[in-house]
């Protein structure tokens, strides 16, 4: 175990990083575990509190809306307000919130205690990170990584599962309420073990004692551009993209102020989002990258249990059981990977070795058919997930190469943001996809039905245009998996230009 010397920035005070790790991991896995919980049971959340089906995916948007905004300026809060008790706030106003989400009886109830929920929850992954990059040695951190990364790939796996299973044998309250040990227990181990060093202590007394230039600017434009690109993603498809006047307002709101936003972040003295550290080489292509782990973990995370649900007729559990199967496979590559990286491979022939396994898995699952069993289905998805570790563990390690010791928060706020992003564009994108795909194949089928091949004469055509429906859908899923393999395999290049670490440092250092 490291010296306070060698890290003086360590939030383990006496005790071992690796209590650390497992501490602030569980609140990593639960807000994670919230992305994709809540999804399975929307149909009865909806039914519950008298809303409609599409005023019922609100509940999902207001959360996102949120977690977007605080995410970016996650870091400038926690150097202000001190790094544990801005942890702390964020897990007890997620589990506070959970626990009012659980017992809200009105959909604009439900709405406030979501973004609530988001608020706490944006706050919590920057800081994890930046408590693992400053907690552990250069020889530690891929390995730490291994734990952290898990939680990340794992809970989105879960919680279709938990959700389906919570809410098909006792209710959707129980969504919410699983939160309150997860929160309960996460607050008394982190007012234990986790520390706010000397060091980091003192940061933040020289912040406040140069006198606190707030970025109220800031503040609005990371508000606006974030919130209005949050909606625009989550309701482009169902508002039937830009020719719809909402989606165009919207989007139009978003440009501007992410344009302002870069411009004066970039000049102001105390900037609310560190957008300087996008000049640091290594941590600008990691960005890119993690953008690109986030577009496709979480667009396949949906784009699976949909397409079961919808062709297949699994039910929410069942569903949920074909992503089960890949956490299993992530619960062993993890540690394997942390091994590896840095030790016996560079970090970035890692990535570039599974972006390509990872195309290969996508293009499998785009061979898929309308009679494909469950086990196919679930193979498919433990392919993806067992390359993943070998893409987020090294991006892990070698992210903070080059980002000053005490910019880490600032870094793991934009970082994290990136793969939330990615994840929101890689489900829209998925999302029309799926829309203009299916209508260009329902067409294509359709000009086949005709009176000369033996349909229309005595057939009913009923079951026909069915029959023909339900095949321009499947093509339309195989379609995106084909486009999420191209993504995959078009990135890879890009992470030849990541630094080479020294031989025996596998994680960055500074």
């Amino acid at each position: 175990m490291a010296d306070s010397s060698e890290l003086p920035r360590s939030a383990a005070g006496p005790n071992s990083p690796w209590l650390l790790a497992v501490v602030v991991s569980i609140a990593t896995f639960m807000e994670v575990l919230d992305t994709t919980i809540a999804n399975v049971a929307l149909r009865h959340i909806a039914g519950s509190l008298a809303a409609g089906q599409d005023e019922s995916t609100y509940i999902v948007t207001s959360y996102l809306v949120s977690n977007a905004i605080i995410l970016p300026i996650s870091g400038w809060l926690s150097n202000v307000i001190g790094r544990k008790r801005f942890y702390m706030g964020c897990v007890a106003l997620f589990t506070v919130a959970s626990i009012l989400c659980a017992f809200a009886t009105s959909l604009p109830m439900m709405l406030l205690f979501r973004v609530l929920q988001g608020i706490g929850g944006g706050g919590l992954a920057p800081t994890e990170q930046s408590i693992f990059a400053d907690s552990f040695t250069p020889k530690q951190r891929a390995l730490a990584f291994s734990l952290y990364g898990f939680t990340v790939v794992t809970a989105p796996a879960v919680g279709p599962v938990l959700g389906g299973w919570l809410t098909d044998s006792y209710s959707w309250h129980w969504v919410f309420l699983i939160n309150l040990p997860f929160g309960a227990l996460s607050l008394v181990l982190t007012w234990l073990f986790v520390y706010d060093s000397e060091t980091v202590q003192a940061d933040r007394r020289k912040l406040i004692a140069r006198g606190l230039k707030i970025d109220y600017l800031g503040f609005a434009l990371v508000a606006l551009g974030f919130g209005a690109l949050q909606v625009v993603l989550d309701r482009f498809e169902r508002n039937d993209g830009f020719s719809s006047p909402f989606i165009l307002t919207f989007s139009i709101i978003a440009a501007a102020s992410l344009i302002g936003l870069v411009i004066w972040e970039l000049v102001h003295p105390q900037p609310v989002m560190n957008l300087r550290l996008l000049k640091i080489p290594a941590f600008a292509i990691s960005n890119v990258v993690m953008f690109l782990f986030g577009f496709i973990i979480i667009s396949t995370t949906q784009l699976l249990p949909q397409m079961t649900q919808e062709l297949m007729g699994y039910d929410a559990t069942t569903a949920g059981l074909t992503l089960g199967m890949g956490g299993i496979i992530s619960l062993f590559i993890m540690p394997i990977a942390g091994l590896v990286t840095g030790r016996l491979i560079q970090p970035k022939w890692l990535i570039f070795s599974a972006l390509i396994g990872t195309a290969g898995a996508l293009n499998y699952a785009s061979g898929l058919d309308i009679q494909v069993s469950f086990w196919n289905i679930s193979l498919s998805r433990m392919l993806q997930v067992f390359w993943l570790p070998f893409i987020f563990i090294p991006l892990s390690a070698v992210q903070f190469t080059g980002v000053p010791p005490d910019k880490n928060s600032d870094a793991s706020a934009i970082i994290n943001l990136m793969r939330n992003l990615g994840g929101s564009f890689g489900v829209s994108i998925a999302t029309t996809q799926l829309q203009w795909r299916g209508q260009f194949h329902h067409e294509r089928l359709a000009e086949h039905i005709t009176p000369y091949n033996g349909y229309g004469f005595g057939v009913p055509l009923g079951p026909i245009a069915q029959a023909v429906q339900r095949q321009a859908t499947i093509l339309s899923y195989l379609d995106v998996f084909t486009i999420l393999a191209v993504i995959a395999l078009a990135a890879a290049p890009l992470v030849l230009f990541l630094p080479n670490l020294p031989k025996g440092v596998p994680a960055g250092g500074h």
